[in-house]
């Protein structure tokens, strides 16, 4: 499906719709949409994304804002006519592949009323499907109403336009638009803007390989153990408390970063039964080993950079450890602000002081699974954490809500 978006300006001008703009077309791309960026001003930030510039969609082109305060005295003259008709055949011309159009803004703001208008006779043919996506709404802003006179074209912006399906950013946005148009609010979906996962943690192109290959952005939690794969690690203890968590937590993962100890032939062996207990406990999909990420034939080492954005992503830091000689993990976790459950061992009192949850590596792994289950539920950091990422992460609000409604809506008229 090919999907065309449109604004005043595009990335890299800076500002909140053309960062919603950035987000979406790229998002979009990688899912596989052919995505097309119109606007007056920009360049091209993504060689799959073509660029289209038009200057006369720029607010601040300069017969724009001749138009514009034309229109603002409450005048319409011959020069808004031949600029809102230019705009209706170029738009034709460069929209004759699109199946969906979603404009920021231009629907409901006064910026550019040329374009307005070109996009209401757009609409009006019935060739494409279009979306207003509404930040502002210039009939309810008392900066602008005195630029806005009764009739047309200012009544564009006040008027529901037939077949256009309406977006906001929020629930407050929709209340606004709702009462402007008189539509019901189920009439105008709820679309917020988003975070970046990837990008707010700094991560890695690594760690977002480890991070999209196993879609920890979905577990629930994420528990890390940054240990080789060796006896005195207790790994199966970690592997225990994962499939009682999952009784809760279905989402709940257990990533192990290293690869089997290098000094020891044996813990070829005792990989193998690690992975005889994941089998039996039926956690497959819940236990991974980051070292079989590319497969038998590619064994990945994890650097110690990507360890560290790795505490960024994960809930919970767990350390089975029968003995430690320190337990530097400890004190990583606790510069990364993760919660600790570790063994309680000598080393680990030594470099914790009693600062987190400890329990004994030889006792009941359905213990500690309801230890940290209450932890958890109990933490409002972790609560808004998986709150974010439900619903306010770039990846979840184009899964969840934008590529349903342009599947929904962008269907052949």
């Amino acid at each position: 499906m090919n999907v065309s978006i449109l604004h005043y300006a595009a990335p890299p001008v800076v500002g909140g719709v053309e960062s919603t703009i950035y987000h979406h077309a790229r998002l979009l791309s990688g899912s596989g949409y052919q995505v097309k960026i119109f606007a007056g001003r920009g360049e091209e930030f993504d060689d799959r994304i073509p660029f289209i510039q038009l200057p006369e969609i720029d607010s601040r082109y300069a017969s724009v804002i001749q138009v514009g305060n034309q229109l603002a005295s409450g005048a319409i003259k011959e020069d808004f006519i031949s600029l809102r008709d230019k705009l209706h055949k170029d738009l034709q011309i460069n929209l004759g592949d699109s199946d969906v159009l979603i404009v920021h803004n231009a629907i409901t703001l006064h910026k550019n009323l040329p374009l307005t208008a070109a996009l209401r006779l757009i609409s009006d043919s019935g060739k494409l499907h279009l979306i207003a996506w509404c930040h502002d709404f210039a009939w309810q802003d008392k900066l602008y109403t005195p630029d806005l006179h009764p009739g047309y074209p200012w009544d564009l912006l006040n008027n529901p336009w037939p077949g256009v399906r309406y977006v906001t950013v929020s629930e407050h946005r929709r209340n606004r638009l709702s009462e402007l148009l008189k539509l019901p609010r189920s009439f105008i979906d709820v679309v917020p803007p988003g975070i970046d996962f990837h990008q707010f943690l700094s991560l890695s192109p690594l760690s977002q390989e480890i991070v999209d290959r196993l879609q920890l952005i979905d577990a629930e939690p994420l528990l890390l153990l940054p240990a080789r794969i060796t006896r005195r690690k207790n790994i199966e203890f970690s592997i225990q408390v994962i499939q009682s968590l999952s009784r809760t937590y279905p989402n709940a993962i257990l990533i192990i970063s290293g690869p089997p100890g290098p000094h020891n032939p044996k813990n070829i062996a005792y990989l193998n039964s690690l992975r005889d207990l994941r089998a039996k406990l039926q956690v497959e999909s819940n236990v991974h080993f980051l070292y079989e990420l590319r497969g038998e034939d590619q064994v990945l080492n994890i650097p110690d950079e990507t360890i560290a954005e790795l505490y960024r992503v994960a809930d919970v830091l767990i350390f089975p450890s029968y003995r430690e000689g320190f337990g530097i993990p400890v004190l990583e976790a606790g510069l990364a602000r993760t919660p600790v459950f570790a063994a309680n061992i000598p080393s680990v009192q030594e470099s914790s002081s009693g600062l987190i949850n400890v329990f004994d590596p030889n006792g009941d792994p359905d213990e500690v699974a309801a230890r940290i289950h209450e932890t958890l539920i109990s933490d409002q950091a972790y609560q808004l954490r998986k709150r974010v990422i439900k619903k306010y992460t770039w990846q979840s609000i184009l899964k969840k809500q934008i590529i349903p409604m342009i599947e929904e809506f962008g269907q052949p008229k």
